[in-house]
């Protein structure tokens, strides 16, 4: 016999099955997918259940929004450039979805490199090796070119690099968001931090210049985020730093000048958690009211699945 003593399990209380609440049922459950579907039908097929259930319901509060004529903000990392996503984009910028994007410096490298040749992204181990990475001349000259002359004529950062693209009538400039944001006349922010970008290496780059007009773009970023309130929506893919601490910064900005921005919803696409999106963007931001969602997954996979369920939402109204 053992020494310890043990609980009496016969006198546990139970109560039946059919008085609990469940979480789960299968009215929620996927429905099969048939040969033939289309994406509606697929859309529709898919389970009723935590993020299945979470994407419906952000793109439910995404067609709210256009529908009140509150902006949705995309923030971006150069990454979902490099993933071929600026035809999706450039989609929803054209069906009015869009009211601002803010990227980074190196969405700019990307985005306009793709514009003029087609292609981008080196092959950063190998060209580090012998100290040529970032060094290629024509990026680095376009870019700053652009600066200069948006000084001059009092330009923010990405409307300097749009405007440039867009008159230069780059081949592939129809795949580029910063001349369709200059041609639709939406703001696309770019938010710097000197010496992460390949053109900061080179002696075109005026680092007094890349700083005016960087924070020329906070001040039009901050405009955009005091219309929040009320129904309006902020996209994050893939920035792990930069842009949520530039949306933390302009929110403060715009609630500290009267702006009352609250009652919005937040999303933080990427493909693996971290800390800043997590509280800069998914719950700091909402505590006074609204909702933050949490995605998951490759954003080759999850963006265009979320812009096509925004479309087809919207033709179907």
């Amino acid at each position: 016999m053992s020494n310890y003593k043990e609980i009496d399990l016969t006198k546990i209380k139970t109560y039946s099955i059919n008085k609990r609440p469940s979480k789960v049922n299968i009215a929620d459950f996927a429905k099969v997918y048939k040969k033939g579907y289309s994406f509606l039908q697929f859309w529709q097929s898919l389970p009723n259940i935590l993020i299945g259930k979470e994407l419906h319901e952000l793109v439910e509060a995404i067609i709210l929004a256009i529908r009140k004529k509150k902006p949705v903000i995309i923030m971006m990392g150069a990454h979902v450039i490099k993933c071929g996503l600026n035809p999706l984009l450039i989609q929803l910028m054209e069906k009015g979805v869009v009211a601002c994007i803010a990227i980074n410096g190196a969405g700019v490298i990307h985005d306009t490199e793709t514009a003029y040749w087609g292609s981008t992204s080196e092959d950063v181990a190998e060209a580090l090796n012998d100290g040529s990475f970032g060094m290629v001349k024509e990026t680095p000259t376009i870019i700053n070119s652009a600066l200069v002359d948006g000084k001059i004529n009092c330009l923010g950062f990405g409307e300097s690099a749009g405007r440039k693209i867009f008159n230069d009538n780059c081949s592939y400039k129809n795949l580029s968001i910063l001349a369709k944001g200059y041609e639709l006349k939406i703001p696309i922010t770019v938010h710097v931090a000197v010496g992460t970008d390949i053109v900061h290496q080179h002696s075109s780059s005026d680092g007094a210049v890349i700083g005016e007009l960087s924070h020329r773009d906070f001040k039009i970023f901050c405009q955009q985020v005091s219309s929040l309130g009320d129904g309006g929506v902020v996209l994050n893919f893939g920035s792990a730093v930069v842009l949520p601490e530039v949306f933390l910064k302009s929110l403060t900005v715009a609630r500290n000048l009267g702006y009352r921005v609250h009652n919005f919803t937040t999303a933080n696409f990427d493909m693996i958690r971290h800390y800043r999106p997590q509280v800069n963007v998914v719950q700091r931001p909402i505590r006074t009211g609204g909702r933050g969602f949490q995605f998951i997954g490759h954003h080759e996979i999850m963006i265009p699945l979320l812009i096509a369920g925004i479309i087809e939402k919207m033709e179907s109204n």
